[in-house]
């Protein structure tokens, strides 16, 4: 019986590899429908970045619409053109002048004919080489901020007989002003009881680097005050204080949901500072809302007494849910512009409210993904989710 040599399986020529490999490096494997969808997004948020520098009012006097038109292809040119730095400003300029008037120089009899198009196209790419640049050491300087930042935040909940915890973030920006900690306060000197779990979601007015740094400052404001005997009323009391000292007279205030559980009796103290108010879901399916405490953090003072944030106790009962969250999870928006809202959450929490944090939490993120579609993401992302297992 002869035996054929095994014929190796058809392959298409190196060339065509060599680009599909290319291609799929290019677009890291998106497909066209993902990548116009990513465009179309990308530009609407461009657009919003630099109509914001455009006085629409006065385009708006033309009476002419074909001036109108004119006038606000001219603006948002002065828009983009003035992100630039001035060296580089007068190099598009250049760039734009050779690329329409084509000019030409003429020695003698004989005109010199040179192609000023190549020019052009030369001094843009250096431009694009630049902002790219630019763009790349920033984003290394926000990745090396976003590590730090990630030390500040638990990477994992703590381990707390009876109570299943699990939490996410999804930055705005590589970093972010929203921070959530849910630890077990430090045991005092000649403590009898075991020491009370602390959970925290809190989110800083703002976005990106000057969000994370106070948001940074509001952590360690909050890990010293836990390690001392100070009650949850002083606590709150204190970072009022420190957030009111670098709040920008008000503009950078911090709201905020702290609670403070008794692992023992499964008692809940907690007060509300200008938060969205956390779902507490019952086991018989009871929806509750924690609304009780006072304004957002770091607030001006108008008379010379400080804030006072009341708070609340609640007895947690095995099969309880507890939901916090920061503005973004209801406030995000679809390329409508409509918003994800409160009943489409309650509505993923009833979906899976007899399953445990994790799967929760998984289903909620999952719903607003693709609720949001390709729309660009406008603030923080951040949810904790607490169930009493016993």
């Amino acid at each position: 019986m002869s035996s054929r040599p095994h014929s190796p399986p058809n392959k298409p020529p190196r060339g065509p590899r060599k680009l599909q490999a290319f291609w799929a490096r290019v677009t890291e494997g998106l497909q066209i429908q993902e990548l116009w969808g990513q465009f179309k997004s990308e530009a609407r948020e461009g657009y919003q970045l630099y109509s914001k520098d455009v006085d629409w009012e006065a385009v708006q006097k033309e009476r002419s619409k074909f001036k109108r038109v004119l006038r606000s292809i001219w603006a948002m040119f002065q828009a983009m053109l003035m992100k630039l730095t001035p060296a580089r400003r007068v190099l598009l300029l250049v760039a734009l002048f050779l690329l329409v008037f084509h000019p030409e120089f003429k020695s003698g009899r004989d005109t010199v004919d040179l192609d000023f198009v190549v020019f052009s196209a030369i001094i843009l790419f250096i431009l694009l080489a630049l902002e790219l640049a630019d763009r790349v050491t920033m984003k290394r300087d926000l990745e090396i901020a976003r590590e730090i930042q990630q030390w500040l935040v638990p990477s994992g909940p703590p381990d707390v007989p009876g109570t299943d915890i699990a939490f996410a973030t999804r930055p705005q920006n590589t970093v972010a002003g929203d921070y959530y900690d849910a630890f077990l306060r430090p045991a005092q000197p000649n403590a009898t009881a075991a020491p009370d779990l602390l959970v925290v979601v809190a989110d800083v007015a703002g976005k990106s680097v000057p969000a994370a740094l106070l948001m940074a400052t509001f952590q360690s404001g909050l890990r010293a005050l836990s390690s001392t005997p100070a009650s949850l009323e002083d606590i709150v009391t204190g970072l009022d204080r420190y957030a009111r000292a670098h709040s920008l007279e008000g503009r950078r205030f911090t709201t905020a949901f702290l609670a403070e559980i008794d692992p023992a009796t499964r008692e809940m103290h907690y007060t509300n500072c200008g938060h969205n108010d956390p779902i507490l879901r019952r086991a018989s399916g009871a929806i509750e809302r924690l609304a009780t405490g006072g304004p957002p953090l770091g607030l001006p003072l108008f008379t010379d007494h400080e804030i006072v944030y009341p708070a609340a106790s609640v007895q947690l009962q095995r099969g309880d849910l507890l939901f916090i969250f920061t503005d973004g999870v209801v406030e995000a928006v679809n390329e409508s512009g409509e918003e994800f809202g409160e009943p489409r959450l309650l509505s993923s929490i009833e979906s899976t409210a007899t399953e445990n944090a994790s799967v929760v939490l998984s289903r909620v993120m999952s719903d607003v993904n693709s609720f949001v579609g390709y729309a660009r993401q406008h603030d923080d992302i951040t949810a904790l989710v607490l169930r009493v297992t016993a």
